[in-house]
C-alpha cells in the first residue's frame, strides 16, 4: 500500500508558493472545499508579504470550516449573537426563559468574548470564564455554562467550528446548601407573624387583608411555585370526597415593562398537574372562594381591589416584613422556601418519586390544556402527609427533624434551578 502525502482537511489549505511575476507577485496554494475537492486559490500584490496576506484573507472568507456560510472561525463572537438572538426569538420557549438568555448574554458573557473570534474562544478561555463566575455564584456560572453550549452548538449546526469549545470544560462543582427547608419552629414563627401583622392600636392606614397570610398557608400545603398560587381560580379547584384537589394549569409571571399577568399555562408541561391539598390549606381556600361570586370563576383567587392578579413584588415585599417579625431576617427565606418544605415533608413521609409528581418534576405528570373534572386516581397520600406536619394545631415535626435521604439534595437542586425564572421567586 503506497503512502503519498496525508489529505487536507475540509476547510484547509496545503504550502503557499509565491512567484515573481516581474514587479508583482502571486501567491497560490490548494484549498480543500467542503465537497472534498482541491481547488487553486491565487491572490497578487506588491510585495511577497502583501500576498500571502491577500490570499489568506481570500482563504478565512472562503466556505468550510472556517464559515458555513454566515458564520466561520473569523467571525466575531458578536456575530454569533447577534445570529443566535434572532434564532432565540423563534424558538418555542417561555419569555421569561428568553429575557433570561438576552440578560445573560448582555450582562456577563458577551463582555468575556466580544473581542474574540469564534476560533479564538477555546476550550480554556471558556473553563477560565466558567471558574471565574462559579467563584461568584455557582448558579450563574451553571445558567452561562448552558447559554455557552446552545450558542456553540448553533455555530457547531452552521458548521463555522470543528468542535463546541464548552464541551470539554469541567463539570461545576455545587457548594452544599446548608439550609434547605424551614423548620417546623420558623413555621410556627412565620405564621404568628402573619398573624399579628399591623394589627397592633397604633399601626396607621388600612388593616392588611390577610391575602398574603393566606397564599402563604397554601404554598406551606401544596409546595407549588409562588406564581401557581397566584394564578390559582375558583374553575382550578374541586372538591371531591377525599378532600380539595386543585388543577395547577397557570402562572402569574413577571415581564420588563409590563404589568404581573396571568399565563394561562405554568412553567413547564409537566407542572400541569393536580394536586391534593391539605386540610389546613383547603380551609383557607374555601374561606376565600365563599367571598367570590358565580360570575367570578374565571378571576384569581387572590387578586388585589382591582380584580387583577396580586403580584410577585407585592408578595415577596409583604413576606420580608413577615420574615423580620418572625426574627428570622438574614436567612435568605423566601416564599420559594415553603416549596422546599413541603417537598422535604413529602419525600421523607412517603418518597422522592412522590415528591416529584406533587412538585411538577416529572414527565407523567398530567399535561391538559383546559379544566377537565378531576382524575380519581390523584394521589392523596401527600396531602394527609403535609397536614399531618404542617397544620398550625398539633403539627408532627418528626418528618423535618428526621435526617436527610441520600438523594434528597438532588430534589431540592431541582427545586433551585428548575425554578429559576422571571417571577419566579
Amino acid at each position: 500500500m503506497s503512502r503519498g502525502r496525508p489529505r487536507t482537511a475540509i476547510g484547509t489549505f496545503g504550502e503557499i508558493a509565491v512567484t515573481d511575476l516581474g514587479g508583482r507577485y502571486r501567491a497560490l496554494t490548494r484549498y480543500r472545499d467542503l465537497d472534498g475537492r482541491l481547488r487553486k486559490v491565487t491572490a497578487v500584490a506588491g510585495t511577497p508579504r502583501a500576498a500571502q496576506a491577500r490570499l489568506k484573507a481570500r482563504l478565512t472568507d472562503r466556505p468550510g470550516y472556517g464559515s458555513g456560510g454566515v458564520l466561520g472561525v473569523a467571525s466575531g463572537f458578536g456575530e454569533l449573537c447577534e445570529l443566535w438572538l434572532v434564532d432565540l426569538q423563534l424558538r418555542d420557549i417561555s419569555e421569561g426563559t428568553k429575557t433570561n438568555y438576552r440578560d445573560d448574554l448582555r450582562l456577563h458573557v458577551r463582555p468575556a468574548f466580544d473581542a474574540y473570534t469564534l476560533g479564538e474562544v477555546t476550550t480554556g478561555r471558556v473553563e477560565w470564564f466558567l471558574k471565574r463566575q462559579a467563584a461568584t455564584s455557582y448558579s450563574r456560572a451553571k445558567h452561562l455554562r448552558t447559554l455557552l453550549n446552545q450558542m456553540f452548538a448553533f455555530a457547531l449546526r452552521h458548521d463555522a467550528l470543528p468542535r463546541n469549545p464548552v464541551e470539554g470544560t469541567s463539570p461545576l462543582a455545587r457548594p452544599r446548601h446548608l439550609v434547605h427547608a424551614l423548620t417546623l419552629e420558623q413555621v410556627q414563627a412565620l405564621r404568628a407573624a402573619a398573624a399579628s401583622w399591623r394589627t397592633g392600636p397604633n399601626v396607621k392606614g388600612p388593616k392588611p387583608d390577610g391575602k398574603v397570610r393566606d397564599i402563604c398557608e397554601v404554598l406551606l400545603g401544596t409546595a407549588l411555585r409562588p406564581g401557581e398560587v397566584l394564578a390559582l381560580r375558583p374553575c382550578d379547584v374541586t372538591e371531591t370526597t377525599a378532600g380539595m384537589v386543585i388543577h395547577v394549569q397557570g402562572t402569574v409571571v413577571r415581564r420588563t415593562g409590563v404589568a404581573d399577568f396571568r399565563q394561562d399555562h405554568p412553567k413547564t408541561d409537566a407542572s400541569n398537574r393536580r394536586v391534593a391539598v391539605p386540610e389546613f390549606a383547603a380551609e383557607v381556600l374555601r374561606r376565600r372562594l365563599a367571598t367570590m361570586g358565580a360570575g367570578e370563576q374565571e378571576l384569581t383567587i387572590f387578586h388585589n381591589s382591582h380584580g387583577h392578579v396580586l403580584t410577585l413584588h407585592n408578595l415577596r415585599r409583604t413576606f420580608r416584613e413577615f420574615v423580620k417579625d418572625a426574627g428570622l431576617d438574614g436567612l435568605g427565606i423566601t416564599p420559594r422556601w415553603y416549596r422546599r418544605t413541603g417537598a422535604t415533608v413529602i419525600a421523607r413521609g412517603l418518597g422522592l418519586d412522590a415528591a416529584a409528581a406533587v412538585l411538577g418534576h416529572t414527565s407523567t405528570a398530567v399535561t391538559q390544556g383546559h379544566y377537565v373534572a378531576v382524575d380519581p386516581t390523584v394521589d392523596h397520600a401527600p396531602a394527609h402527609v403535609l397536614d399531618l406536619t404542617l397544620r398550625s394545631a398539633h403539627p408532627d415535626g418528626r418528618l423535618l427533624r428526621s435526617p436527610a435521604g441520600d438523594h434528597e439534595e438532588t430534589l431540592l437542586e431541582q427545586i433551585d434551578d428548575g425554578d429559576e425564572e422571571v417571577g419566579q421567586l
